[in-house]
């Protein structure tokens, strides 16, 4: 899909056609130190396993996969967040090992999202039934008075 750089993010051309939204970079980071299940002690960790599952299933996609140490879920086990620059950030749990597609799946749908969040048609069951939390970006937040 081409995209024309002259328009806003979440603008369409003159024709108002849908492909004249623009792309936006999309990083999944998965909790490198998540344990299966299980709770197995066994490396590589399972949350390095679908971090592996995520990056392969990204190649070509323009989606970025990137590891973190923690992210504090770890009663939701295998962890990853969804984060847009100017958007909503998702926090999913209850993560497998194979849920690496549908994280590029998610993460494909968000950088096309008009609104900075993620639309629920379409998104993977695992991340609607494992969404932990939603973050608004900064510029959303109103200062109480």
């Amino acid at each position: 899909m081409d995209f024309d750089d002259n328009l806003p993010v979440g603008t369409s051309d003159a024709s108002g056609d849908a492909a004249g939204v623009r792309a936006c970079d999309v990083t999944i980071l998965v909790c490198s130190s998540c344990r299966d299940e299980t709770g197995s002690d066994a490396h590589p960790r399972a949350g390095e396993r679908l971090a592996e599952s995520a990056r392969r299933a990204a190649v070509g996609q323009g989606v970025t996969v990137r590891t973190v140490e923690c992210l504090g879920n770890c009663k939701r086990r295998l962890s990853a967040a969804l984060l847009r620059d100017g958007a909503w950030s998702y926090v999913f749990g209850d993560l497998n090992v194979s849920s690496g597609e549908d994280l590029v799946t998610g993460a494909q749908l968000f950088s096309t999202s008009t609104d900075g969040l993620i639309p629920w048609r379409g998104r993977p069951d695992s991340l609607k039934r494992g969404l932990v939390a939603r973050i608004p970006p900064l510029a959303l937040i109103k200062e109480d008075k």
